[in-house]
């Protein structure tokens, strides 16, 4: 509907509270933040390990973080505009650099195909 009357989509928790930073990868990672690493447990699951393992290819391969990626992707999505916090200058200098971050349409369907539900 948004598209259809040309609205765009604030993503809110574009980095899924923490898990799409890539941080939060077994049940001991997450016990570490109080704050966020209980959500993050919820997503500890095969359809999140397998978005994290194409975050982490599609990161190395244009030697940049998972955050920056994840950004990236839905910044590459018609009518998507993300929001991200940061809690410091450096992950502020790491959320900036997925402005200019230009994904691959290879990059784009590995990432859309990893994010499918099961």
């Amino acid at each position: 509907l948004c598209r259809k009357e040309g609205l765009d989509v604030m993503a809110y928790f574009a980095l899924a509270e923490g898990f799409l930073t890539g941080k939060y990868r077994t049940a001991a990672d997450a016990a570490k933040s109080a704050a966020r690493g209980g959500d993050a447990t919820a997503m500890l699951n095969p359809r999140g390990l397998r978005i994290l393992a194409a975050l982490d290819a599609v990161a190395a391969a244009h030697h940049a973080t998972c955050a920056q990626v994840a950004l990236a992707w839905l910044i590459h999505q018609p009518g998507v505009r993300p929001i991200a916090s940061a809690t410091s200058e450096a992950q502020l200098d790491d959320l900036a650099a997925a402005m200019v971050l230009k994904l691959s349409a290879a990059d784009l369907a590995t990432l859309a195909t990893a994010s499918r539900p099961e």
